[in-house]
């Protein structure tokens, strides 16, 4: 029988990364893509160990040789299919709205083709994302005058984001229901997320499952824990990546 940690190693299972480790992690992980495969075995053993000590889930936001890796803030994720998904749109609008995910691919679907960014520095060039512009939703509720930001809210429980109303208006911010000429699977935020193609991609929030049209913006979850409310790729979190629009 295991003994019983101590208060220290409970906080220290709890704790997040350090950005040191955190950059180390991302360069390993940049080797393991273009590396034999017994090494990137190898390095996906070391990030196991690595995210089960990191609640923030940012070392699951590492590209390997299949192009993205993912993980949850949360210890787990309840699925949703055609059959329960549901996405709700309310707040200051006119016509409160809930969605299934047949109504969401009844309705016309654009589809994008950009570089996507995570802010810890890598990209993956020409991502196809399709999906509802968030700005058809939006004006289908009926915006109330005194609007001027979008939050967001996801089926982890946990993750949220928010845009300014401008912001959420841009023609390339998608409800998105593919990825990768594929339907959105779970592990990448299906059945359905948001892409913020423009900016850094923890503005573009996985598990979508409510659209609330606000007063003013709330920051997200990143941003309770120190990065930009605004993340432009390029402009903000103190990088200096190419813009991606």
């Amino acid at each position: 029988m295991n003994p019983e940690p101590t208060e220290e190693e409970k906080e220290a299972q709890g704790r997040p990364i350090g950005r040191r480790v955190l950059l180390g992690t991302l360069g390993l992980g940049a080797l393991g893509v273009v590396s034999a495969p017994v090494l990137q075995k190898g390095m996906d053993g070391f990030l196991g160990a690595v995210s089960g000590k990191d609640p923030t889930g940012l070392t699951g936001l590492l590209p390997n040789g299949g192009g993205f890796r993912y993980y949850s803030v949360t210890a787990s994720v309840p699925n949703r299919n055609a059959e329960n998904y549901r996405l709700t749109v309310d707040g200051l609008v006119d016509k409160p709205t809930t969605y299934t995910l047949a109504d969401l691919r009844a309705l016309p679907q654009t589809r994008l083709v950009k570089d996507v960014q995570c802010v810890t520095g890598w990209r993956v060039p020409g991502t196809p994302f399709e999906g509802v512009r968030l700005s058809r939703l939006l004006d289908a509720a009926g915006v109330r005058a005194k609007a001027g930001a979008v939050r967001f809210t996801c089926f982890d429980g946990a993750y949220t984001e928010s845009l300014t109303l401008d912001q959420a208006r841009r023609s390339d911010i998608l409800v998105a229901l593919r990825m990768q000429d594929k339907p959105l699977g779970h592990d990448h935020g299906g059945p359905v997320r948001l892409y913020v193609a423009p900016m850094y991609f923890y503005k573009s929030a996985k598990w979508l499952s409510g659209i609330t049209v606000t007063e003013h913006v709330k920051p997200g979850y990143w941003e309770d824990r120190g990065y930009d409310v605004d993340a432009w790729v390029g402009k903000s979190n103190g990088r200096d990546d190419d813009p991606t629009s």
